[in-house]
């Protein structure tokens, strides 16, 4: 889908593979060179949710498979890519963290924990790349209208449920979304927020975190019970 939507023809290759597979991301570089001569830039996308479960409830297999994706899956593809953009001339890695990333959300433990990771991950990386060719950018989407919960595995009932006793939420398209993304990338910021609803709770949760906290748990009340 991706391919047709891009009309790129052999200017786009396609590597499927698991993030989460080490071996197979460390093999990635060199079929990616062979295709294209060189590696330019590094996006990491690639994310998924846990069910709406508090964490008493939540299975060690589930935040291990959260974690293994969200965070591990940034750390393999970056420390793969890093040598060779590195040796570019001017090269752009840009990680994608996540509003739950900054402000605890009940229900997604660890999902909002795989997310801080990146978030830390990416930070530590700016700092240490400082006086090379590397651009590096963290981005923090709020609400976007993707099928993560359903790419999850992640039953929406309850969130359907939810959706329908109060106002529809806006959220920002994919098409929107992905602008936003290419945009920081190119002009190198050190970090950007992607939503109304990330702009704003960013700055809540810097100026009063314990009060929007609770805002947050308040609004999840419906989906845990």
């Amino acid at each position: 889908e991706t391919a047709a939507l891009a009309g790129a023809g052999e200017r786009l290759t396609t590597h499927a593979l698991n993030v989460s597979n080490r071996d197979a991301v460390l093999a990635l570089p060199d079929a990616v060179i062979a295709a294209h001569g060189q590696v330019d830039g590094l996006f990491n996308v690639a994310g998924i949710i846990q069910p709406f479960v508090k964490i008493v409830e939540l299975d060690f297999d589930v935040i291990e498979r959260v974690m293994n994706v969200n965070f591990w899956g940034v750390v393999n593809l970056s420390k793969a890519f890093l040598p060779h953009l590195l040796a570019r001339p001017a090269a752009g890695l840009l990680n994608v963290s996540s509003m739950g990333g900054f402000l605890p959300v009940p229900g997604q433990a660890a999902y909002g924990a795989s997310k801080a990771a990146v978030k830390l991950f990416t930070e530590a990386l700016y700092a240490e790349t400082q006086g090379t060719s590397l651009s590096v950018t963290v981005i923090f989407p709020g609400g976007v209208g993707t099928n993560i919960t359903g790419n999850s595995g992640v039953d929406t009932s309850k969130m359907e449920a939810a959706a329908g006793e109060g106002k529809p939420r806006k959220v920002t398209t994919p098409q929107d979304a992905g602008r936003q993304i290419i945009e920081a990338m190119e002009k190198g910021v050190y970090r950007a927020t992607i939503g109304g609803d990330a702009r704003f709770m960013d700055r809540f949760a810097r100026f009063a975190p314990r009060r929007a906290t609770l805002l947050i748990a308040n609004q999840m009340k419906s989906l845990l019970g």
